[in-house]
């Protein structure tokens, strides 16, 4: 641990109404984290590159400057009380200048880990909690040598700076795996053994400072074309594989010393032994899959990243009942006023302006209960 870390590890954060919470990046998820903050009695400012930055519709102050612009962060940091990411990629010196300045929750040391899908990978590895076979690859060779030993098909991916499908590709037999590995423009990559899963679930979990740990109930997740389209809870899985699965949440944000929300997707398989959970990624932050929590449950994610941070009480979550979030990705946003009409959904739009193919432009909750109270 370094001196900045030990330094910031001992300043307890304990904000009060009235505070500021600075927010590192300015899209749907930043919004959403100002606007239960507002709730709070919080303030806060966002930073971001981008002047469109849909965050920056909801808070009084934000500064529109690059990562690496130095004098904008400490201008940034010393009028923010706690700094908190709405996305995994800050670059490692801006969180670095940050963290010398004000707390950096969750802490920077963190993204080290999550930054770097072989990191993470070995990371969860070492709390002997199962992932998929995988294996460093730095070049066709390597990638030959990986493919050899882990079998086809398998998915390569980028070791860094990929989502919602970007920096990844299947491989199967037969294909060009030194044009794959060309075409995926990168020196660092990891190979892992594609899982023939049965569902893909998520687990929602906050950590307080304090060491408090509160799950939200599992989420079953549903991708097209790469990207997240519904997510249902809870999963329809067994009470006794969703127990599994938030305990392996927990314990990875206790590995951490996490502060704050992070999600962790899992894979269900079923094979001769019964259903059994494989963890796919972990993302330090608020997530997609948590969205339902906006309208679903008796607190949100962000609200409940909001309080941990702060230093304040989690809340229990409870869930109101059978709930479906529905991604709005790029023309399907034009829809909005349809589902204005349905019983029981709650529209949320972004404010993100044009619609583009792949972009996610809204979301929709539909919480069962609420459907029948008004039939």
């Amino acid at each position: 641990m370094t001196a900045i870390d030990a330094l910031i590890v001992n300043r307890q954060v304990k904000l009060k109404p009235g505070d500021t919470i600075g927010i590192l990046g300015g899209g749907q998820l930043g919004r959403m984290l100002a606007m239960a903050a507002a709730r709070l009695g919080l303030r806060c400012q966002v930073f971001s590159p981008d002047p469109d930055s849909p965050a920056f519709d909801v808070v009084l102050n934000a500064a529109c400057a690059e990562y690496a612009d130095v004098e904008a962060l400490e201008l940034f940091a010393n009028d923010v009380d706690v700094i908190t990411y709405e996305f995994e990629n800050v670059p490692a010196a801006a969180a670095l200048i940050l963290a010398a300045r004000r707390p950096v929750l969750p802490n920077r040391k963190i993204l080290e880990t999550t930054q770097d899908r072989l990191a993470e990978k070995d990371f969860v590895k070492r709390l002997g909690i199962g992932t998929a076979d995988y294996a460093d690859v730095s070049s066709p060779a390597t990638l030959r040598a990986a493919i050899s030993r882990i079998g086809l098909p398998a998915v390569i991916k980028t070791r860094r700076f990929g989502y919602d499908g970007k920096g990844q590709a299947m491989i199967r037999e037969g294909d060009n795996t030194d044009h794959i590995w060309e075409e995926l423009g990168t020196k660092s990559a990891i190979l892992e053994a594609f899982i023939p899963f049965e569902r893909e679930i998520s687990v929602i979990a906050a950590r307080s400072a304090s060491g408090e740990v509160e799950c939200f109930d599992v989420t079953e997740n549903e991708h097209r074309d790469h990207i997240l389209k519904i997510s249902r809870a809870p999963a329809a899985i067994s009470d006794a594989l969703a127990a599994q699965a938030r305990d392996v949440a927990g314990k990875i944000a206790t590995a951490l010393d996490y502060v704050g929300v992070l999600a962790v997707e899992m894979f269900v398989l079923v094979d001769d032994t019964g259903p059994k959970i494989l963890v796919n990624e972990i993302a330090p932050r608020v997530h997609n899959s948590g969205h339902w929590t906006l309208d679903g449950a008796s607190i949100s994610q962000f609200e409940q990243h909001i309080r941990a941070i702060a230093g304040w009480p989690l809340g229990k979550p409870v869930r109101h009942g059978p709930v479906t979030m529905t991604n709005l990705i790029g023309d399907e946003i034009l829809e909005y006023e349809q589902w204005l009409t349905v019983p029981g959904a709650t529209v949320h739009l972004y404010g993100k302006g044009p619609p583009r193919p792949g972009r996610k432009m809204g979301h929709v909750t539909l919480v069962e209960g609420k459907r029948a109270k008004t039939s």
